[in-house]
């Protein structure tokens, strides 16, 4: 198998303007929701601002004109009170609008996002989920995601009604006093330098924190699946040090990206109450040196809280801040998978229904025939030709390895006939289940030839080929679902008579039958409920209900006890008749009716020949069989 890549790549923040552009293309859909936000967020903005410049106004235009004139005007101050209650109450309710709207968009985008990269998964090489763990691989799917949604349904409407409220104050404070402005532009420029320091150190250890938690996912996730193996070696100690290691590493990365983050807001806060002091001694000897000429008393108390307004969405944008670089530091792992390679298929030749007519033409057919046959486009002429399909399968002088300079077969020579058994024997690691991945094309090889039918199988597109081949493997994977689903999962079409008589030609409907509900028993945590050789008798009807004219079975019967294996055997035996057939087997005995026996050696076939024929020759194979040494 390939290496596995160390758990976290690595991989550093590489361009987070980009990533938030390309994040944003994923809300054009929304547009006119977005513009509706925007408009609502101003109105709130105003809203604030309105009510922060109440009291002053209240004090220049209503309560000092009356205590000069001696007379009192409670309506005129009524009338205002009312108009700015109104204000209120309309900023109350945009808010809650734009925020309710931003949840909709949010979830939309997180959706969109998911089936993106759902889909993209779909297309990956086998060799990506060979090299990351399946830990890191959902984290992005669960807590980089996460990070994403809370961006859009809170940062970026928190960003953008702060950033339009500081428009608003900002106008609102140059026309109320331009000189204390100045003042104020010096002690909001040490805010922001303060705060671009921290949010810059924060950044690249939230990125170290997502690529730590996708480390912790990926050992928790292992462990989980395999907490048997644990506790037979009684490994829990040893388990819980790595484990603290990991999580140690994912401790520290959190503590020092939250520590500056967390220091910000108190930072800022002191920061505000000192430009607030430096304003109130300025304004005071501006009004009183001037004699309320330059500035009125009531218009220093609106400065005065408008500063404070003004310093609030500084302090929200800073806060928020943190949360965005955490969530493109989330999005650049979502990226990256999007990002990756997908599965090269250049096949042209498709795999369809077909009719043979006693004079051998075949015709394609809209129906299940039983037959199959190769379509052949030719753009040439634009006329098709058809090959039928009948499990001639050659191997020549193929060579590969899954990383360069690691070779794992060499110059590998074989032939199936249509209908013939090809066994592969040999230890761990001699390359016999590399030779079935490279039949399905789960990995290309690199050089050599590999014809299915005499076309060359990289003609083929990979998942008609991969429809013609059935699969059996010694790891037997069961879905949450019903017994009757997964066996229909070979065959999606397939009708429950078709799957029950998959499962009476596997072995299998005896016991099903004698399941609590039968065929519609559900199934959870991979058929933790049922047997091992319960297991694979329903993954060998799932091969059978599909009913493919090529058969791969790797190691399937070799976890599992001598009575169970009879059985098993008996439903293989049923499931082979009349197909092209590759075993691998760690037991002789399931073999030694094989056409041909392939004894593999470090990537090299040493032996080939029947079982008779091998044991004549008196070599590896016949000293396998008579135990002179055994397979490991």
């Amino acid at each position: 198998m390939p290496p596995v890549r160390p758990r976290g790549d690595g991989r550093k923040a590489r361009n987070p303007k980009k990533t938030l552009l390309r994040l944003l293309s994923y809300m054009r859909k929304y547009i006119p929701i977005l513009v509706l936000v925007l408009i609502c967020i101003g109105v709130t903005a105003y809203a604030q601002t309105r009510s922060s410049t109440a009291l002053g106004n209240l004090v220049d235009d209503y309560l000092l004109p009356m205590v000069a004139s001696g007379q009192a005007d409670f309506a005129a101050i009524g009338q205002f009170l009312l108009h700015l209650a109104a204000v209120l109450v309309l900023g109350v309710f945009c808010a809650w609008l734009y925020n309710f709207l931003m949840v909709s968009v949010a979830q939309g985008t997180q959706k969109v996002i998911r089936d993106e990269m759902f889909a993209k998964m779909q297309k990956l090489p086998l060799r990506y989920f060979d090299q990351n763990t399946a830990g890191n691989i959902m984290s992005r799917y669960t807590s980089d995601i996460d990070t994403l949604r809370q961006m859009v349904s809170q940062s970026i409407p928190q960003c953008a009604s702060s950033i339009i409220t500081l428009v608003v104050v900002s106008v609102k404070l140059i026309t109320t006093s331009w000189i204390l402005c100045l003042v104020m532009v010096f002690t909001v420029f040490v805010i922001v330098r303060v705060t671009t320091f921290v949010v810059g150190r924060s950044g690249k250890y939230f990125l170290q924190q997502q690529q730590a938690l996708g480390k912790v996912n990926g050992y928790v996730e292992e462990l989980i699946n395999g907490q048997r193996v644990v506790k037979v070696f009684n490994h829990e100690e040893t388990c819980k040090e790595e484990f603290d290691q990991l999580n140690e590493e994912l401790c520290q990365n959190a503590y020092t990206a939250g520590k500056y983050a967390n220091a910000m807001g108190p930072i800022n806060n002191n920061l505000g109450y000192v430009q607030y002091a430096v304003l109130a001694v300025v304004g005071g000897l501006l009004v009183v040196l001037s004699g309320n000429k330059l500035l009125q008393l009531g218009a220093l108390m609106n400065f005065m809280i408008l500063s404070r307004t003004f310093n609030m969405p500084i302090a929200q944008i800073s806060n928020q801040l943190n949360a965005i670089v955490l969530a493109l530091a989330g999005a650049e792992r979502i990226f990256d998978l999007m990002d990756e390679e997908p599965e090269a298929d250049n096949g042209y030749v498709t795999l369809v229904n077909a009719e043979i007519s006693p004079d051998g033409t075949v015709t394609e057919s809209e129906k299940r025939t039983g037959h199959w046959a190769w379509r052949h486009p030719h753009k040439a002429d634009g006329t098709v030709t058809y090959t039928e399909l009948k499990g001639d399968i050659v191997m020549d002088q193929v060579d590969f390895s899954y990383v360069p300079d690691k070779q794992i077969l060499y110059d590998i020579s074989l032939y199936a006939k249509p209908g013939q058994k090809l066994a592969f024997v040999g230890a761990t690691g001699a390359g016999k289940t590399t030779i079935t991945n490279l039949i399905n094309r789960f990995y290309d090889i690199e050089d050599g030839k590999i014809r299915y039918d005499g076309i060359n199988i990289n003609k083929i597109k990979k998942p008609d080929l991969r429809r013609s081949l059935g699969v059996v493997l010694q790891d037997v994977n069961l879905f949450t679902g019903t017994v009757m689903e997964n066996i229909r999962y070979g065959k999606l079409d397939a009708t429950d008579e078709e799957c029950i008589a998959a499962a009476k030609l596997a072995n299998a409907h005896d016991f099903i039958t004698r399941l609590p509900e039968g065929y519609d028993t559900m199934l959870t945590n991979n058929g933790a409920r049922l047997s091992q050789g319960q297991r694979q008798l329903i993954s060998i009807a799932r091969a059978a209900v599909a009913d493919p004219p090529v058969m791969i079975l790797d190691e399937a019967t070799s976890s599992i006890d001598t009575r169970t294996e009879r059985l098993v055997q008996q439903g293989m035996d049923r499931l082979m008749e009349g197909r092209t057939v590759f075993v691998i087997a760690h037991r002789l005995s399931t073999v030694m009716n094989s056409n041909a026996i392939m004894v593999l050696d470090h990537g090299h076939i040493i032996e080939r020949g029947t079982h008779e024929q091998l044991i004549a020759q008196k070599g590896t194979y016949y000293q396998l069989y008579t135990g002179a040494f055994e397979l490991e």
